[in-house]
């Protein structure tokens, strides 16, 4: 009966050894190959996510320097035996007068200070502000919070001695890290400076009773290249 059937007497069904062999061969490099593939797809996921991170914090820097300058505000007061003009500035600092929200501190005005800084063995840019009170410009040291003196011509506006992410009195004083790992950070000022009818393009703001018509940030990041942030200051009001 089996060989009218043409079925080998000794092969009755099922597979050889060698068959199973080769699929099990076959199985595992199939679990291999997915298992690879799953690993490739999860590094190009955590690659994307990290990128997106990252181009994210340099979009929230850039965001907040540019909507606190155009809140810049043309404020005028004494300062030691000078007038202090409440915007200033060079290539790698600026300070100025601007509204903070209330997330951030006291609600009000504040005197807020653009630096850059070494952090953690890379440069960070950094946030400081004190609320615009004399009592919290000439400094509290029971509350921790150090008296604001002007920054002038070479100066660094680091607070060598005050720590980032730093908040006292509710919030009247502080110093926050807006960006890390910075690449490139720079400041220009475009008016008509010292009296002159035509407006350029300055390095430095200094002693200018008046604000710039405009200011130009460039902040990046190492493999990031961004254009520069160029900002109108409110009409250029004078004090």
């Amino acid at each position: 009966m089996s060989r009218a059937r043409g079925i080998p007497r000794g092969r009755r069904g099922g597979f050889t050894l060698v068959e199973l062999l080769i699929a099990l061969s076959l199985i595992a490099l199939i679990n291999l190959l997915l298992f690879s593939g799953l690993r490739l797809g999860s590094r190009a996921w955590d690659t994307v996510e990290t990128q997106a991170d990252r181009h994210g914090e340099l979009r929230i820097a850039r965001g907040f320097v540019d909507r606190a300058l155009r809140q810049a505000r043309a404020i005028a007061m004494p300062y030691q035996d000078r007038q202090w003009w409440g915007l200033s500035g060079d290539t790698q600092w600026i300070e100025f007068v601007a509204p903070l929200s209330d997330r951030v501190g006291t609600g009000g005005l504040y005197l807020l200070r653009l630096t850059l800084e070494e952090q953690r063995d890379q440069r960070s840019l950094v946030l400081t502000h004190w609320l615009l009170h004399p009592d919290v410009l000439a400094g509290r040291v029971e509350l921790r919070i150090p008296a604001w003196e002007a920054l002038v011509a070479d100066s660094t506006g680091v607070l060598a001695d005050r720590d980032v992410d730093q908040d006292a009195a509710a919030g009247v004083f502080g110093r926050t890290v807006l960006l890390d790992d910075v690449d490139e950070w720079g400041i220009a000022y475009f008016g008509g400076r010292d009296g002159q009818a035509e407006s350029d393009w300055f390095d430095d703001w200094l002693d200018q009773p008046m604000l710039p018509q405009r200011v130009r940030i460039r902040l990046t990041r190492p493999g990031e290249a961004w254009p520069d942030i160029l900002i109108p200051l409110p009409d250029g009001a004078s004090w």
